[in-house]
Parts: C-alpha cells; sequence; structure tokens
C-alpha cells in the first residue's frame, strides 16, 4: 500500500513542533515549506505542543523567529487548557512550573486547591515536590501539563522529562494525576474540535512515538511518526497500533497528502 493510499480521508493535520517543525532554534529541513504547501492548498492544521517551560506567547514569537506566521489560537499548549479548568472551576493552584511558563497563569490566585506540575527543569526542589506531595495528600486536585519521559535537549541527547517527576508524586500520593498534554485524549479532541473535522480524518504528525502517535491513535486519530527530531530508530514497534504512516520528516508526510 502506497503512502497517498494509506492516507486516504485525512482531511486535516496535527502537528508537533520541537522535533517536527524545528529543533530549537532551527527549522527541520523542508518543514516549513511544506506548511507553506499546505496553506496554499487550504489544508486545514494545528500545531500542538507538550512544551511546558515557555508560555504560548514566546512559542509563537519563536515561530515568527524561524519565518513562521502562527496565530495564537492555532497553537494548543497543555497550559492553556489546564488555565481554563482552573479558572472556570475558581481553582486556586500551587505551581510546580518554569518560571517561564508562569506568564500563562498570570491573574489566578495561588493556593493549595490543585497542583499544577510542568517540566520546572532545574527548578524542580525537593522543597517544591514536598509541598505539592502534602497538598495531594490533603486533598488537593491532581493536573500535569504533560507526563513525556524525556525531551531532545540542546545538547542532541535525551534528557529528563516531567513524567518521572509525575510518576514520583503518584507513587508517594497515592493518586493519580489527570493529563492534559499529550497522549491525554481531551487534549487532541480541543484541537480537531478546532478543525470542526471528525478524529479518523485528522492526522497526528510527531516525532515521539508513545506521546504523538500512540496517543493520537488511541483517541480515535491517524498517526504519523516521523524520523526527526527525538525519533530512535524501531520505536514504531513498542506501539500496541501500527502508525498509519512512518516517514522521513514532516515535507515527506504532506508530498503524500498534498497533489504537486
Amino acid at each position: 500500500m502506497s503512502a497517498r493510499q494509506g492516507l486516504s480521508g485525512i482531511e486535516g493535520l496535527l502537528l508537533d513542533l520541537d522535533g517536527v517543525v524545528h529543533i530549537r532554534d532551527k527549522p527541520v529541513a523542508g518543514s516549513l515549506d511544506a506548511i507553506a504547501k499546505l496553506r496554499a492548498a487550504g489544508f486545514p492544521f494545528r500545531f500542538v505542543t507538550n512544551t511546558t517551560r515557555r508560555p504560548r506567547r514566546s512559542i509563537v514569537a519563536g515561530l515568527a523567529d524561524l519565518g513562521l506566521a502562527v496565530a495564537k489560537d492555532e497553537v494548543f499548549t497543555p497550559a492553556s487548557l489546564v488555565r481554563e479548568r482552573l479558572a472556570g472551576r475558581g481553582l486556586k493552584p500551587l505551581l510546580i512550573i518554569h518560571p517561564d511558563l508562569r506568564e500563562d497563569f498570570a491573574g489566578l490566585a495561588e493556593g493549595e486547591d490543585a497542583v499544577v506540575i510542568g517540566d520546572a527543569g532545574q527548578h524542580f526542589s525537593y522543597d517544591g515536590l514536598n509541598r505539592a506531595f502534602r497538598a495531594l495528600v490533603h486533598g488537593a486536585e491532581f493536573f500535569a501539563l504533560a507526563r513525556n519521559r524525556n525531551f531532545l535537549d540542546a545538547d542532541g541527547e535525551l534528557s529528563l522529562d516531567v513524567g518521572g517527576f509525575v510518576a514520583a508524586l503518584e507513587y508517594a500520593s497515592q493518586r493519580e494525576a489527570i493529563v492534559f498534554g499529550k497522549p491525554a485524549p481531551q487534549f487532541f479532541q480541543s484541537a480537531v474540535d478546532a478543525l470542526n473535522l471528525p478524529a479518523r480524518n485528522v492526522l497526528m504528525v510527531g516525532d515521539d512515538a508513545e506521546a504523538d502517535v500512540g496517543g493520537a491513535l488511541a483517541a480515535g486519530l491517524c498517526g504519523a511518526l516521523v524520523r526527526t527530531g527525538k525519533y530512535r530508530a524501531g520505536q514504531e514497534r513498542g506501539l500496541t497500533a501500527a502508525p498509519t504512516l512512518v516517514a522521513d520528516d514532516l515535507a515527506a508526510v504532506v508530498t503524500s497528502l498534498v497533489e504537486e
């Protein structure tokens, strides 16, 4: 079966950012042209990212620096969804997050109604995690912005992501976090809803076999795994269901979708 046949019925795309569109501050080869081709063809898409060290404003500005003009509402982040949940329910959060991300929660009174944990990097501390643990023991709600195992760091090596810290708090508190980023089904669905398409007609393109592709497939979407970014050979074999497509990069996926 050809790639084009395998993508029959796809009407919209969800695109991961880091590792698919860019790697740190450099675009992945062919990615910007591929996105331009999608726009020219009127093919709808949104960007979905588990990045929890940068606010959405900074993500959009960074894409602009690459030469990619993107509207804020085209980018879906876990922080934006958690903020909506907190504000809608009047919850005061205990934020275990990177300082740069705090602007996405500006205006919310802080407290210990809910623990919100993201990738705080070097700002993780025993005292902060212990305060979160105690809040959970006393009944605080538990929200994780993501639970990725690792990410591709600036030195080209994989580094520890927030998932291990989420697991530690779950183990200690005997509570399970509600996850808002990939692979949570509601994260994919929020972006799918913005496309106004059935999930089965939307293709998630990512470099993380587990969170991007496995999560999308479990949520009823199609999933394309690209061999860029954090991808490591053979990772697709660890998935419960086979990816809809495995491609060299985003450009190859778009070529399979959009007629020349």
